[in-house]
Order: C-alpha cells, then structure tokens, then sequence
C-alpha cells in the first residue's frame, strides 16, 4: 500500500479547516452572548431588584436562621430582620441628622468666608486677577447658566425620575428580601423537583456555592469599609474636622460602592475641611484619603477578596474596572460578585470534566525537549566508566 504523501498545501488546508469551525463558534457563542445581555438589559428592571435582595439575603439570612431554630414561624423571623435592618439605618440617619442641623449653619458661614479668601487669593499674586476680570468671569457662568436653561430643567427631571426610580427598586428589593428570607429553603427542593435529573444536582451545587461566595463578598466589603471608615475618621478627629463621625458613616456607606462612592466621600471630607479649618488641614485631610484609598485599593481590598472569594487581585481589579466603565456605580459594586459566581461555574465545570476523563493533573508535565539528541550530561565520569 502506498503512503499519502502530506504536502505544505494540505497541511495549511487542515489547519484553516480547523481554524474556521473554531471561528465560527466563536461566533456564536459571542451571538449568543449577546442576545443574553440584550434581555438582561430589557429585564433589568425586574433582575436588579433581585439581585440586591439576594445580596441583603446573605447578611440577614444568618439571624433568621438563628430565630428559625428557636421555633419561631419563618415569616415573623424574616419580618424581624428586615424591620431591625430597616431601624438599623434609621437609627443611623436619626443620629447623624441633629450634628448636621446644628453645624450646617457655622459651615455656611464660613464657606462663604473661604469663598472671599479664595476671591481674595485670586486678585493677589501671583495671579494679579482684578475685579473686572472676575466679574466678567461670573457674567459668562450665569450667561451659560441662562442659555442651558432648559436643559438644566431636562436634567433635573431626570434626575428626579431617576431617584424615584431608585426608591421603588430599593422598596422593591425590600419586599423581595422579606419573601427570600421566609421562603428561601424550600427553593432549592422546588428546583429539584422542576430541573430533575441530571441537571438538578449540579444545579443546586454550583447555586449553593454562589450564595456561600456573595456572602464572603458582603463581609469582605463590610470589612474594608469599616477600616476605611474608622482610619480616616481617626484623622478627621485628630485634625478637628466638623461633622467627623458624620463623614466616617458616609466613608462607611460608601465604601459598599467601590471607586465612585470612595470618591465623593473623600471630596466631602476635604471641602468640608477646606471650608472649616483651612487649605493646610484640606491638604492634611487630603493626603490622609489618599494613603488610606492606596491602601485599601492596592494591599486591603484586593487582598481580602481574594481570599474570601478565591479570586486573584488582579481579576478582581479588572472586575471593578471593566463594570464600572460598562455600567456605572451598579456595574462597579456587582463586577466583583458577578466574576466570583463566574468564578464558581467554570471551577465546577472544571471538576466536572476531571472526573469524567483520564487525563494526569496530580503531576507537573515533564519539559519536552526540541532537540534530536539529548544534551551530554554535565556530571563528569571517571576514566573507569569510560573503560566500561
């Protein structure tokens, strides 16, 4: 019998051959990709409320749990613990809310004070700005101001729905939490008995894993915001700040919210310094933000996720990155805990498929080597073995 003889031409149309299939299935998958973000983002209305409550779920569902073993009914427990978190940060606005109303009036008064020395700054040198100059400066603002009128007023509205938007998915969410939190062990059975086999055990697995994986995030995240929290609020007391256990809660609150709400906290610490005790404890409090945000950002947060949900920094990184530029401040608090769920799928996937084939993976694969013969031995040998 005589060999096929394999010639350069038919060994490029092998690899193109193979190179198109895998193409077009990128193709698709990318397809299908994108048909599933297409109905997420049509549905998100009814996903987002879910996905916060699901989220809440995580932090209250341990006394729940702990009420429901003390023979209390699953409603009044869950009832419970939805009214005490919901009196929780009542209680926190109610206490924040009087050291407000009593300093807000002294901050006023000396904004605009630091507004004349800013003013004052400006005419000085060496700048040298004069008085016409500035109010030509302030004639051309309001002039803008007056021209963008309406889209002023288009952009309030907005604004306006958008909060409102934002109280009922917040209500929304409530609610949902309160029916998870009474209801949520009998989901796993009603998933068996609708998926069945073989789907249904793998299905419950990779779900319990996930919830195991939002709740490592939430007390990662708490964590992070309390240390951010309690440093600067050390340094804000120390300098003399007003309103310094005030914005300590608000770093708090907004460290829930990775890069935005670190951001706006930061620059209401430092204009409220700026305003109240001068640009040198401005610059104090500004460099105490950024050494704790440094920190927090590179060393604390990172760290932590990773461990909690076994996620390497730097994916975690790219994760508040790449959903904070897609989808904004949303995008940024739920990139982490989306990865880590993608996370938990694909390691299932992974041991899922080690069970199921022969391949070695206890064992480092030995280096192949390229060359025809092996390379001669550096160990030296005595003549004797030469001899032999």
């Amino acid at each position: 019998m005589s060999r096929q003889v394999s010639t350069r031409g038919s060994v490029y149309a092998s690899h193109l051959r193979s190179l198109s299939v895998v193409a077009v299935q990128v193709v698709v998958v990318a397809a299908a990709a994108w048909v599933v973000g297409w109905v997420i983002s049509r549905t998100w209305v009814i996903i987002l409320p879910v996905v916060l409550a699901t989220i809440v779920c995580t932090v209250l569902w341990p006394p729940v749990r702990w009420l429901r073993s003390r023979s209390v009914p699953p409603a009044l427990a869950a009832l419970i613990a939805v009214l005490v978190a919901a009196g929780v940060i009542a209680g926190i606005v109610a206490a924040v809310a009087p050291s407000i109303a009593d300093q807000v009036t002294t901050l006023s008064t000396k904004a605009v004070v630091g507004i004349r020395q800013v003013q004052d700054w400006l005419q000085g040198p060496p700048l040298d700005i004069s008085d016409t100059q500035l109010n030509s400066a302030v004639s051309a603002i309001t002039d803008r101001l007056e021209a963008s009128g309406a889209q002023i007023a288009s952009g309030f509205f907005t604004g306006v729905g958008a909060a409102t938007s934002a109280l009922v998915t917040l209500f929304t969410a409530a609610v949902i939490t309160f029916f998870l939190l009474k209801d949520g062990p009998r989901f796993l059975p009603w998933l068996r008995r609708s998926v069945g086999s073989p789907a249904a055990p793998h299905l419950a697995e990779v779900l319990t894993r996930m919830w195991r994986t939002l709740g490592g995030f939430i007390r990662t995240q708490a964590l992070v915001s309390l240390v951010d929290a309690v440093l600067i609020g050390i340094g804000l007391v120390i300098l003399g700040v007003p309103l310094a256990y005030v914005l300590a809660i608000v770093t708090f609150v907004g460290g829930f919210v990775p890069i935005v709400g670190a951001f706006v906290a930061g620059a209401l610490a430092v204009l409220i310094a700026l305003v109240s005790n001068g640009v040198v404890t401005a610059l104090i409090v500004l460099a105490i933000i950024v050494a704790v945000q440094q920190l927090e950002g590179n060393v604390l947060q990172p760290w932590l996720q990773s461990k909690s949900m076994n996620l390497h920094a730097v994916v975690v990184l790219l994760a508040v990155t790449l959903g904070g530029t897609l989808f904004g401040v949303i995008g940024a608090f739920l990139a982490v805990p989306v990865a880590a769920c993608g996370a938990v799928i694909v390691r299932y996937y992974g041991e899922q498929v080690r069970e199921r084939t022969d391949d070695p993976e206890d064992g480092e694969p030995e280096p192949v080597s390229l060359e025809k013969n092996p390379p001669e031995s550096d160990t030296p040998t005595s003549d004797a073995d030469d001899r032999s």
